[in-house]
């Protein structure tokens, strides 16, 4: 009876972790427990937890920050580097790939940028939070693509690879701003000592070099560190590393294919043994076939795989906890109506929708670029909708480009609402413009 409680339990688990909304629910719950404990009588350990100062390094060289900082600036170090591995990928096989599938996504983030920092501007205006114009230009694309799957069939995949696809350029442009708007002064030593690392992992690529550690540690150690000292985010590290890591499999499909098929067919002729053990001649074929399994995927590809849990399933979340608690004390109408908090909402639920959707009916109708198969405008309506669910990246650029920790917590309110209301109506507008392929 325990026993199949505990398999029908794993297999819950197992499932929950595996489908396209978990990221999305986990996102959510961990926005809910952050709010609802900044807001409770222990709201003081709420930011005094984050506050905490931990030093690495050694004695004489070492750095000492809040854990508030080492998950922002170097944890999410990992999330870049994550979306510089998806970018590079779509750019190489995926939507990007060519001039042709590249285009609409492309020309449709940027209008998905550009009218929502125009908005924002136009409501703060020579005001406090003018540095904050590119806060409504993000697009949280694990949110997104995770909140996505609760329209469940309303959805068809092409939609879903079209999102991934503007998120991704959409990722493109927060990455520039960050490196041309929110660095600090520039240290032009350190900034040159980062060149020769960036340098050195590109030469490695090049003369190909496939050992991850080789990648790992000249991106931290070196190219992570340089970055920081030099003024510039330090985050972007994550971003270059991953431009650097190889694209190319050792071997390709119809060579995999031939050699493992003599390998089972080796180890089929093999006697069997009662043993748990595996004698030394079937460890010797099945360690074959790992080596041939790791040449046919490419660094990257394997890097994909084994990043993308810790990045989704522990560094979000964990992101989303330390920075999404807003303590909402004193005026929380006037925090939701202030300047900052109305751009931001207007520029993530309707510059989204206009700018998506604005620029793509001009790559159609001008025959730059088409609609991918199987989705109509509806759909690209409803992905402008989506594409507002500014959340993690929108407070990222908060955090970086308003210092005053009032305007941040306005900032911060305006970004939940706004997610919110995009996410909501997004996935309403799914579940009504496609019900009858959802039924």
């Amino acid at each position: 009876m325990i026993k199949d409680y505990t398999k029908r339990l794993s297999k819950l688990t197992q499932n929950f972790f595996t489908t396209g909304s978990s990221l999305g629910i986990i996102l959510l719950v961990m926005v809910v427990v952050a709010m609802a404990w900044a807001n409770s009588p222990w709201s003081q350990s709420y930011h005094d937890l984050w506050n905490i100062k931990l030093t690495i390094g050694f004695e004489g060289s070492e750095l000492t920050k809040s854990l508030h900082y080492w998950i922002n600036d170097f944890l999410m170090a990992y999330f870049f580097f994550m979306v510089g591995l998806e970018v590079k990928r779509e750019f190489m096989v995926g939507a990007l790939s060519t001039v042709k599938k590249a285009s609409l996504p492309l020309i449709s983030a940027l209008g998905g940028m550009v009218v929502p920092a125009l908005l924002y501007i136009l409501f703060n205006y020579n005001g406090e939070g003018a540095n904050g114009w590119g806060i409504p230009m993000a697009t949280d694309i694990a949110f997104a693509i995770g909140l996505l799957a609760l329209a469940g069939k309303a959805v068809s995949d092409s939609s879903k690879t079209f999102l991934t696809a503007l998120a991704a350029a959409d990722d493109i442009g927060a990455i520039l701003i960050i490196a041309f708007f929110l660095s600090g002064s520039l240290d032009i030593s350190n900034l040159l000592a980062a060149g020769i690392y960036f340098s050195i992992m590109l030469a490695g690529n090049l003369m190909g070099v496939r050992n991850v550690w080789f990648y790992f540690i000249f991106g931290v150690f070196g190219l992570w560190l340089a970055l920081f000292l030099s003024g510039v985010h330090a985050t972007l590290a994550g971003v270059l590393a991953a431009f650097c890591i190889p694209a190319r499999s050792i071997i390709n499909e119809s060579t995999f294919i031939t050699r493992i098929k003599k390998r089972a067919t080796q180890l089929s002729d093999t006697s069997y043994t009662d043993h748990k053990l595996l004698k030394e001649n079937q460890v010797g074929i099945i360690t074959e076939i790992i080596n041939d399994s790791k040449k046919i995927l490419s660094p990257l590809q394997r890097l994909e795989q084994k990043i993308r849990p810790l990045v989704h399933f522990y560094i979000l979340p964990l992101f989303a906890l330390a920075n999404a608690g807003v303590t909402l004390k004193g005026d929380v109408l006037g925090m939701l109506l202030h300047p900052i908090s109305i751009g931001i909402i207007v520029g993530l639920c309707l510059g989204k929708l206009i700018g998506v959707l604005g620029a793509s009916s001009i790559i159609v109708t001008s025959n730059l670029g088409e609609l991918p198969k199987d989705i109509r405008w509806s759909d690209i309506g409803g992905l402008s909708m989506m594409a507002g669910i500014g959340f993690t990246m929108s407070i990222f650029i908060a955090e970086l480009s308003l210092n005053d920790e009032r305007l941040l917590q306005i900032a911060k309110v305006g970004i939940i609402t706004a997610s919110v209301v995009a996410a909501t109506i997004g996935i309403a507008w799914f579940k009504w413009s496609n019900r009858k392929t959802a039924a």
